[in-house]
């Protein structure tokens, strides 16, 4: 459930950060293939030291919650209510381990590390409209499940964000669905999709998007060979990027191969200058030279951390937080429809981007 019209703002604005991308720089990390997914690797519950420059402190995200979950399974009636993100903007691990399993997949209860981005979205959204109680109707797929339904005629997408702990399908009693599903629209953060016939709304921390079930187009497999590719970064808000980790997902055919150089592109109106180049540093072996190629049949997640490229001037904040987006590059020969240019995320900066002292973290 996972597939929809984008909104023209949306295309004009992704169009004028390409434009700006004019320098090429090191590329990061991918989401595992659907059909042969893995366990993530353990998560990263507690931000790194360093200083606390957000204007809110112990916000990580853009758009976040209070730090409290509630929610009540939609199968079985089962409760859940967890104080996962501490004042000082750490994670709690046993929380967070709680949300996991609460989130586990129906079909044969595999579970997966949920995005906290997702967590953070969807308290988010309990806040804003104080919902009587929140229904979790689907969480985490595992692959063979989503095959599964898709297999019985169901509406799920081959390559749905359900099976990366990216998506959720919820009910708010109480709550106006297709209200609360153009408050999602608006925010311009996340997927969503509205059910009306089930009465429930998709929300994914995928590209922002937005359907409805008469216009959803999950059945023609819009992502694949690559076509939807995109890439997230652990937090949204930095004091520099140094050592922020970047993640591919929706990778579905591989090889794939990306440059080892990427770009902080500020978005436009920002007086944050150029694009800056910045490095990728791969989680595991990517092969030598310029472009790491993630070979066919490796179902291991793509992931990169991000490094100050050598010999470039450092982003400066300069009062107002910078706002922009990581642009990565496809190497050629690129197969099928992987973009060249793949975008993260809008990630703020509120220090320069510059190398971290040594023994100290770089992320706010």
């Amino acid at each position: 459930m996972l597939r929809g019209d984008r909104d023209p703002r949306r295309r004009r604005a992704a169009a004028a950060i390409l434009l700006s991308c004019a320098l090429a720089a090191p590329q990061a990390g991918c989401a595992a293939p659907v059909r042969a997914p893995r366990p993530a690797p353990p998560p990263v519950v507690s931000s790194p030291g360093g200083p606390k420059v957000s204007s809110e402190p112990g916000r990580r995200f853009l758009v976040s919650g209070d730090g409290e979950l509630s929610l009540v399974h939609g199968h079985g009636g089962q409760s859940l209510r967890v104080r996962y993100r501490r004042p000082d903007g750490g994670y709690d691990p046993a929380a967070i381990a709680k949300i996991d399993d609460f989130f586990r997949s129906r079909g044969d209860s595999e579970k997966t590390r949920v995005s906290l981005r997702l967590v953070e979205a969807i308290d988010f959204l309990q806040d804003r409209h104080r919902p009587t109680r929140t229904l979790l109707m689907s969480g985490y797929r595992s692959g063979e499940y989503n095959a599964a339904i898709i297999a019985r005629g169901g509406q799920a997408a081959r390559s749905s964000m359900h099976t990366e702990g990216l998506a959720s399908d919820l009910h708010f009693d109480g709550v106006d669905q297709r209200a609360l599903w153009l408050d999602v629209r608006e925010l311009e953060c996340c997927g969503a999709g509205y059910y009306a016939s089930s009465s429930f709304v998709h929300l994914d921390v995928g590209k922002p998007r937005f359907w409805e079930e008469t216009t959803s187009r999950v059945k023609e497999n819009l992502s694949k060979g690559n076509a939807r590719v995109f890439a997230r970064t652990d937090f949204d808000r930095y004091d520099r990027l140094d050592g922020a980790v970047l993640r591919l997902h929706a990778v579905t055919l591989r090889p794939i191969r990306i440059s080892r150089h990427a770009e902080f592109a500020p978005q436009a109106g920002s007086a944050g200058g150029p694009v800056v180049p910045v490095r990728l540093e791969p989680d595991g072996p990517a092969g030598p030279g310029e472009c790491m190629e993630f070979p066919d049949g490796d179902s291991a997640p793509i992931r990169f951390t991000l490094a100050e490229e050598v010999g470039a001037a450092p982003v400066e904040a300069r009062g107002a937080p910078l706002r922009g987006r990581i642009l990565l590059h496809a190497c050629e020969p690129r197969l099928e429809a992987t973009p060249a240019v793949i975008e993260s995320n809008p990630v703020e900066i509120r220090a320069p981007v510059a190398p971290a002292p040594p023994g100290a973290s770089g992320r706010a």
